[in-house]
């Protein structure tokens, strides 16, 4: 009897045992280095979408860094490296400086992917990049300006986070214009994507007297502090107006002030790339090769024109409420 229930005994165990090692072997454990959601309408979705994708839910054990700063974000980083995380998942703040912790993780054995933004770094340093075209961004907006033919170009140019991917690829097609001298650029200011210095920005022009008939703002919300500039001078801006306004990101509230007429131009910039990346890892866990053709995976993207966007398009497209 007592052999009987001391083989009973350590068949538990070894139950318990086996059970414990399933779960810590099924155990997902992800670092998500990401800018803040305050930061835009565009980084809120962002944020809310890898926060729903990687969940307790879905088998995920999450640790989140939210900073607009690279410094911050590699300092995170090279946490999460030796906490011991499976898969580091980055959208940097910054192109460069990454090489040093790519490679911790790498001789760490941790899988590194790439959302929203690139990072000037070899390939082999990560599995993959979901990330939006950002200089395409930029040629599709300028593009779009050259067709409107305007008498002459005078740009009040507001950039967003200076070296962050997204303010590199939507200025580069922009500086080719003032270069070639079929632009001419009033400023040229990082607003560093907040729509208060913007608005400063813009007010500082309208106080010099400067002429001005765009506003290339890169991103909504700068957009919109420009524009409450241009409101409280009285200059008229959007279809019809003296001033072309265009921004990017592509909010519900931006999109709205297109189909009024208040913008001319807004980008889109798309912010789901955690279904993608979850299901790359869950290939990876499960054995399988990835089989991309290429590590880096572009968001198809586009531009809307004030003149023929639809509430159809807003509905599809638009970010937020």
């Amino acid at each position: 009897m007592k052999r009987t229930a001391r083989m009973f005994t350590a068949l538990l165990l070894v139950l318990t045992l086996c059970g414990s090692f399933a779960f810590a072997s099924a155990e997902v454990i992800v670092g998500i280095v990401n800018n803040p959601p305050a930061e835009s309408g565009y980084r809120e979705a962002n944020v809310k979408d890898f926060e729903t994708v990687f969940s307790a839910e879905n088998g995920y054990t999450v640790k989140t860094f939210y900073n607009i700063k690279n410094d911050e974000q590699l300092n995170a980083a090279q946490q999460f490296i030796t906490d011991g995380v499976d898969y580091l998942l980055i959208s940097a703040a910054e192109t460069t400086g990454w090489d040093g912790v790519l490679q911790a993780a790498q001789e760490s054995g941790i899988k590194v992917f790439l959302f929203d933004r690139m990072i000037d770094c070899d390939e082999s340093l990560y599995e993959a990049a979901v990330v939006s075209d950002m200089a395409q961004e930029g040629i599709t907006a300028v593009n779009w300006l050259v067709a409107q033919a305007l008498d002459g170009y005078k740009v009040i140019h507001i950039q967003g986070a200076m070296g962050s991917d997204a303010q590199i690829g939507r200025t580069a097609a922009l500086d080719a214009q003032f270069a070639s001298g079929a632009m001419e650029m009033v400023v040229q200011q990082t607003a560093t994507w907040d729509e208060a210095k913007a608005k400063e920005i813009v007010e500082s022009v309208i106080n010099s007297g400067a002429e001005f008939n765009v506003v290339y703002a890169e991103n909504d919300g700068m957009a919109r502090g420009a524009v409450a500039a241009l409101d409280e001078a009285g200059i008229t801006h959007g279809v019809g107006g003296n001033v072309v306004v265009m921004g990017f990101d592509c909010n519900k509230w931006a999109l709205r002030e297109l189909l009024a007429g208040n913008w001319n131009y807004d980008g889109q910039c798309s912010p789901f790339q955690a279904q993608v990346i979850s299901d790359m890892i869950q290939k990876i866990e499960a054995g399988e090769d990835l089989g991309l053709t290429s590590k880096i995976i572009i968001n198809e993207e586009k531009g809307f024109d004030a003149t023929t966007i639809t509430q159809e398009d807003i509905d599809t497209y638009g970010l937020g409420e």
